[in-house]
């Protein structure tokens, strides 16, 4: 089956985006976000991609902490792109978190952060969802964009286990959706291979546990996807860029390894910085260039932002 690109920006120019995640937690990081938000912006980033976690664990998965969230990333000038962290769906069932259900959570998130055919932010770009294949028609929030050689794609694994559970067979939900991510985690490097793009960028929000898996004892809740990427990386002439959070530790490293422990040079992972650190990663692509990308990290600095 011929499987559709996403919709192509032609740059042949140099292009930045920005990467963040794990923030806002604290009312300090709410307070600046909108000033964090719009040194992205002057920095000439052509959008913004959050990995997850817009809010700490403690905090209430209500409607109106969504809501609040949902109407600053919407309204700010770049085009931002979520993928959903285990703070804002499966972790709210905690009562620390108010005991919400999480798949009436999820539910909330799709419906409303991931319209249909663009990205929020005041001047979106335009987004292919997984949510037009009528086999996984539930997966609004797994994306895919593409600007010039590099294709674009989210998928929605949380931390801490991928909702893997505690018994020896996983959770339904974690099947399910497992087998969602496989399909439309293959079907952004088919394109990728067919259009002999550069690079594929994989954005999700947990920490997979790249040293686990180098060790020989991989989480059961990521064997699967670190598995596939191996894979996909291994067939695939161009770089694979894995973007992620969770941690809150800052890192730019070559983490996954072939089935003969040696490492993929061409695979780079970015974690992004995370509460109490706040900040934001600069990726500049430069078509045709070697590197192809380059990571500036910025840690945040209230300087003349607003008063927490």
């Amino acid at each position: 089956m011929l499987i559709p690109g996403p919709p192509s920006q032609a740059v042949e120019e140099p292009f930045t985006f920005a990467l963040m995640g794990d923030t806002p937690y604290s009312r300090f990081e709410r307070a600046h976000m909108p000033t964090l938000l719009e040194r992205m912006a002057s920095a000439g980033a052509r959008f913004i991609l959050h990995v997850g976690d817009f809010k700490s664990g403690q905090t209430p998965c209500s409607d109106a902490v969504f809501e609040d969230r949902l109407s600053l990333f919407d309204h700010q000038p770049l085009a931002f792109i979520l993928t959903p962290g285990d703070n804002e769906w499966l972790d709210c069932g905690r009562s620390s978190a108010g005991g919400f259900d999480p798949l009436d959570r999820l539910a909330w998130l799709r419906a409303h952060f991931f319209p249909p055919g663009r990205s929020l932010g005041t001047h979106p770009l335009p987004v292919v969802s997984q949510a037009g294949d009528p086999s996984h028609g539930a997966y609004r929030e797994n994306l895919r964009w593409r600007v010039g050689p590099v294709l674009f794609a989210t998928l929605n694994v949380p931390g801490p286990d991928n909702n893997w559970g505690g018994g020896t067979n996983p959770t339904p939900e974690y099947s399910a959706r497992q087998a969602a991510n496989s399909a439309w985690l293959a079907s952004a490097f088919e394109i990728a291979r067919r259009e002999g793009l550069a690079a594929v960028v994989v954005a999700f929000q947990a920490d997979p546990g790249f040293e686990d898996a180098a060790s020989g004892r991989p989480q059961r809740g990521f064997r699967a996807l670190l598995d596939q990427l191996r894979e996909e990386a291994e067939n695939f002439s161009g770089q694979l860029v894995i973007a992620h959070g969770d941690s809150h530790i800052h890192r730019i490293d070559h983490p996954l390894f072939d089935r003969q422990g040696r490492p993929l040079p061409r695979v780079t992972r970015v974690e992004t910085h995370g509460f109490p650190f706040m900040g934001w990663v600069e990726v500049r692509v430069t078509p045709g260039a070697t590197p192809l990308f380059r990571f500036t990290p910025h840690l945040y600095a209230p300087g003349e932002g607003p008063s927490p």
